[in-house]
């Protein structure tokens, strides 16, 4: 497994992070899913305390309490779920992140996390009543550092210049070449890191009947889709298409949702050291015409 740091923080991820909001609750196996990731090099776990109303947090916090010290935790806060359990509104304000942590830390088992991040985010939110909540907590030592989960510039730009936000999670995949016309050399260039979730697209570049997805056509990503499969000698259809997102700079790790043992032996495989040949990301980059964003500029 290779690792790198996270932005200019101090924290060393695996290019692979474990996304755990594919986790089901009744499967006897995810204690034993979540180890072996661990024993193969996987040291970043993403949680959040709306998963499950928080059991994703309790399983993660029940199968590390003894080996904290050899992960690297993040979990996320925004979302809060209604009384009656009906589903969730969105709650950026500086009492309840204030609140949300202590029930994250005490699901966790923890006394700290590593990475908090923003569920999200609009250009309407208190940014600065946040961000007072974020910076608190961190001198509290509560949480290490801070980032946000967000796939809108608009919001993301507003976070790079007015905080310490170490990282942004935002989605990215050869469906979803969104954050490379901007966004990418943007945070680049104020050394923030980037965590890619959806990097295989629901499984539409990998093993699912083509749909449409965002701009393209099911016929457009049946074309991706049987490209990746003769790309590369050497990667599978699922290496390539991690592999792909992993040599964009500045993404440091893929957080990939895991659910099987199948999946995370993929998982782990794509977090050998492989890597495209430079002539491998140009011809992808060519298949489909790159789509970009539209709202939230």
């Amino acid at each position: 497994m290779e690792y790198q740091l996270l932005g200019s923080s101090e924290l060393k991820i695996s290019r692979i992070g474990f996304g755990t909001m594919s986790l089901e609750v009744n499967n006897p196996l995810n204690e034993t899913i979540l180890n072996k990731a661990l024993d193969g090099g996987i040291n970043f776990f993403d949680t959040a305390d709306m998963y499950q109303k928080g059991w994703n947090e309790t399983l993660l916090g029940r199968v590390f309490r003894e080996k904290r010290k050899g992960i690297i935790l993040a979990t996320k806060v925004g979302n809060q779920w209604r009384a009656d359990g009906s589903g969730w509104d969105w709650n950026p304000s500086k009492e309840y992140i204030l609140s949300a942590v202590d029930k994250s830390l005490r699901r966790l088992q923890t006394d700290y996390i590593d990475l908090y991040q923003l569920h999200g985010g609009t250009i309407d939110d208190p940014i600065e009543d946040i961000i007072e909540a974020f910076e608190l907590l961190k001198s509290s030592g509560k949480i290490l550092n801070y980032g946000i989960s967000s796939i809108r510039p608009n919001v993301i730009r507003e976070y790079v210049k007015r905080s310490d936000i170490i990282s942004v999670m935002m989605q990215y995949s050869l469906l979803d070449r969104r954050p490379e016309e901007s966004m990418l050399p943007f945070l680049l260039e104020n050394k923030l890191g980037v965590l890619a979730r959806g990097t295989i697209a629901k499984g539409l570049l990998i093993s699912k009947p083509p749909e449409a997805f965002l701009n393209y056509s099911s016929e457009q990503v049946e074309k991706m889709k049987a490209v990746l499969k003769t790309i590369s000698e050497d990667l599978s259809p699922f290496e390539t298409a991690i592999q792909y997102v992993l040599q964009h700079p500045p993404v440091c790790s893929a957080v990939i949702g895991i659910r099987t043992m199948e999946q995370l032996q993929d998982a782990l495989d794509a977090g050998k050291l492989k890597s495209l040949k430079y002539v491998n990301m140009k011809e992808l980059g060519a298949v489909l015409p790159a789509n970009k964003y539209i709202d939230h500029r």
